[in-house]
């Protein structure tokens, strides 16, 4: 899709000399060197756990969207630069008919490849993908906008409008590369699962009279991987063998109830204090409807 696209901008942009046209151009350009890298990074995302990435790969995909985040910011930045020198210069474009024609197949493609990225991401919660998709999206509004410029230009001799919308695009992509930095960054920086999950999960941990101790509850995640760890007060009496039996059932259930996550359960003996804890040691039967605290907070 981007080769052919960079094709038909590349003669549009030389026979119509319009800024717009060629922020779009070099917007395809970026597409290209983008996909290949998400390609690669998903590649890499979906090998299995080995001896020295015991975790997994998935965070190949948040890095593959730190470098497509790169790729965007300096084409924002070259388009910018581009745009201010035509509105010094003042030049003028020609045969808008070519540049909108090719703006409106560019945009048809577009909503074709978007349509089946948006599928994708549904069934595999790809980060890299997500991200990609993102930038794809972001190109109907610099079709668009390659468009208006084109039509204020010669239509209405609106001059300037051309390299007016050029600077719109660019702050559009700088835009959109700060977005998809950040989800990036919270994988790689291991920031906890949202609000909404956190909420979700640790309501299904209180269906099980066996988690009533919970504390100590830490999330992350890792491409379409999540991983949760905790700790369970046990009563001192439990021998290892029956705690671990007894745990191992609820952690097969959990991990049905929340596919593609990986929950890690340390048991603690009854009534144990650590540095976070989300249910106080009170009684089994008085711990299960306890209200969780805020984390950080140290019982006294």
């Amino acid at each position: 899709m981007a080769i052919t696209l960079i094709g038909l901008k590349s003669w549009a942009a030389l026979q119509t000399s319009s800024m717009a046209m060629l922020g779009s151009l070099a917007d395809s350009g970026l597409d290209l060197i983008a996909s290949l890298v998400v390609l690669l990074g998903v590649r890499i995302a979906a090998q299995p756990a080995d001896d020295d990435h015991r975790f997994g790969h998935g965070k190949a995909e948040a890095l593959a969207s730190l470098v497509q985040v790169i790729l965007i910011t300096l084409s924002a930045l070259f388009i910018g630069f581009r745009s201010i020198q035509r509105m010094i210069s003042g030049a003028e474009t020609a045969q808008a008919e070519l540049g909108i024609t090719v703006s409106l197949v560019a945009m048809a493609l577009t909503v074709a490849l978007i349509t089946y990225q948006r599928h994708v991401v549904r069934r595999t919660g790809s980060l890299a993908i997500g991200t990609d998709r993102l930038h794809y999206a972001s190109d109907l509004l610099l079709n668009g906008s390659v468009i208006a410029a084109l039509v204020l230009d010669q239509y209405l001799a609106i001059t300037g409008a051309d390299a007016v919308f050029g600077l719109l695009i660019a702050g559009w992509l700088a835009f959109g590369a700060w977005s998809a930095s950040t989800h990036s960054l919270d994988q790689l920086m291991d920031k906890e699962w949202p609000a909404d999950l956190r909420a979700r999960f640790l309501a299904a941990t209180r269906e099980y009279p066996e988690l009533a101790g919970l504390h100590d509850f830490r999330t992350r995640t890792s491409g379409n991987v999540y991983f949760a760890q905790f700790h369970v007060w046990v009563p001192g009496d439990w021998t290892v063998q029956h705690a671990h039996d007894r745990l191992d059932r609820v952690e097969e259930a959990l991990q049905a109830r929340f596919p593609g996550t990986e929950i890690l359960i340390h048991l603690d003996p009854e009534g144990q204090t650590d540095r976070e804890t989300l249910l106080p040691p009170k009684s089994r039967s008085a711990r299960h409807d306890q209200p969780a605290l805020l984390p950080g907070r140290r019982l006294r």
